[in-house]
């Protein structure tokens, strides 16, 4: 390997989002640096399957509110 092109590979410590920590190594941040994860394999619907349903009733109503009148003819 050259000297001085590479990265400093480092110990660094994974936050998982039900709280569960582990040590692995890493370019990432400084050494000794903990990463706190927002999206995982226990939380993520892509591994778990399960799905949150999204509420857009009442987007799809304010929506027809507001453009309720656009493209219909009137007498004149």
């Amino acid at each position: 390997m050259k000297p001085g092109i590479h990265p400093d590979y480092h110990e660094i410590t994974i936050v998982m989002t039900d709280g569960t920590e582990y040590k692995t190594r890493s370019c990432a941040g400084k050494a000794g640096d903990t990463l706190r994860l927002d999206v995982d394999t226990k939380s993520h619907p892509a591994w778990t399957g399960v799905q949150r349903m999204m509420d857009t009733g009442g987007q799809v109503a304010k929506f027809n509110k507001r453009f309720a009148g656009i493209g219909t003819r009137s007498k004149g």
